[in-house]
């Protein structure tokens, strides 16, 4: 079991860089797309909360075994929060 262990480590960083860079490309969409809409920020909550409560369903549909509900909902809470805080301060910088 122990060789495998670097290389697992070396898949779990790059699946984490991955995801980062999805996350920052996400945002940059959205931005690009709220820019200048004139939402209120009521309205981009709850913009916001209906994205992660699609994603936790979807999540639900198509979990495989051993993803607990609860560990889904947190990582779609966690993903989408991750976005809406770069769009957020996106947003704040330049539009």
């Amino acid at each position: 079991m122990a060789p495998r262990l670097p290389e697992l480590i070396k898949r779990a960083r790059r699946l984490a860089d991955e995801r980062d860079r999805l996350v920052q490309e996400l945002a940059r969409e959205w931005s690009a797309a709220l820019r200048g809409q004139g939402f209120s920020p009521r309205d981009l909550d709850e913009l916001w909360a209906g994205l992660t409560e699609d994603a936790v369903r979807r999540l639900l549909r198509v979990r495989g075994e051993g993803a607990s509900v609860e560990a889904i909902r947190r990582e779609a809470h966690e993903v989408i929060a991750r976005v809406k805080e770069r769009v957020e301060t996106e947003l704040a910088a330049g539009g």
